[in-house]
C-alpha cells in the first residue's frame, strides 16, 4: 500500500511531498533530495500500525 506525506527540508525549510510504501514496515529511513534546494535529507518515517497515520522527521545528510 502506498501513500503520500509532507515533510520539511532540513536545509531550506521548504515543504515537499514524498511517497511512502506502508507495507515496507512501521519504521523506515531513506535519503531523498529536496525538491526545492536539491540537498539530501535523511527521511525518518513512523507508521502507526492501528491508524496508519504517518509521522515524518528529517535530518541533514552530511
Amino acid at each position: 500500500m502506498e501513500t503520500t506525506a509532507d515533510y520539511t527540508c532540513a536545509f531550506c525549510g521548504e515543504s515537499s511531498t514524498t511517497f511512502i510504501d506502508i507495507s515496507s514496515g512501521n519504521y523506515q529511513s531513506y535519503i531523498e533530495d529536496c525538491q526545492v534546494c536539491c540537498r539530501p535529507n535523511v527521511i525518518y518515517i513512523e507508521v502507526d500500525e492501528n491508524t496508519l497515520e504517518v509521522t515524518i522527521n528529517t535530518d541533514y545528510q552530511e
